[in-house]
């Protein structure tokens, strides 16, 4: 079993910071990749950000610029400024990788952390 547990969400009002953290737990021998999706009420999870094992990272394009995500070891961050009412869901945490000892690779998510942008 590989556990994600997020930690981080609240009410920020519109131009503020939020910094979301997981950290993944279990039977982990490596992670390839760490990232963040969300969604919103009524729409699709999407990808906000992601960095791999080498540390190449990927943000969606509505982030770029405000979002920061780093990693380390087996666990991720997401750092989030000038948050704007739009960037209102809940966030999960996903990783993917392999299991130590059987060697079968993992995907794995969090339960979710709201994160409510409003004035």
């Amino acid at each position: 079993q590989v556990q994600l547990v997020e930690y981080g969400g609240g009410l920020v009002q519109p131009g503020g910071s939020l910094r979301l953290s997981c950290a993944a737990s279990g039977s982990i021998l490596s992670i390839n990749q760490m990232g963040w999706f969300r969604q919103a009420p009524g729409k699709q999870r999407e990808l906000v950000a992601a960095i791999t094992s080498g540390g190449s990272t990927n943000y969606a394009d509505s982030v770029k610029g405000r979002f920061t995500i780093s990693r380390a070891k087996n666990t991720v961050y997401l750092q989030m400024n000038s948050l704007r009412p739009e960037d209102t869901a809940v966030y999960y945490c996903n990783a993917d990788g392999t299991r130590q000892y059987s060697f079968n690779p993992f995907n794995s998510w969090g339960a979710g952390t709201q994160v409510t942008v409003s004035s």
